[in-house]
């Protein structure tokens, strides 16, 4: 089951104090970007979130999950702890590359 847009507006709203936040929507789920960075991948209601070394701390007691078949484990945000989320997507957000431009 795909995410419902309601849903994905919310995520938007939750993290929006940490750039601008937008959706695109890829393979049936959706891809949220802030400030053009892609930072959390939502499946089926949930917020996965890219491991990296820099958010290791902050996601320690994370449960942890894959967000499609084939995908490298990733950890899940809870996105309702807005002041947590908004820490994680600020400190992901500075190490993540954008994405590369399409010739």
């Amino acid at each position: 089951m795909s995410c419902s847009t309601e849903f994905i507006e919310f995520v938007c709203s939750q993290i929006a104090d940490a750039g601008e936040a937008r959706f695109r929507k890829m393979f049936g789920d959706y891809v949220i970007y802030v400030n053009e960075k892609p930072v959390i991948t939502a499946c089926d209601g949930i917020c996965y979130v890219k491991k990296h070394p820099s958010i290791q701390s902050l996601m320690e007691d994370a449960k942890c999950g894959h967000p499609y078949e084939g995908a490298k484990e990733h950890y899940i945000l809870d996105i309702s702890h807005r002041d947590h989320a908004l820490q994680v997507i600020r400190a992901l957000w500075k190490v993540l590359p954008f994405p590369k431009k399409k010739k």
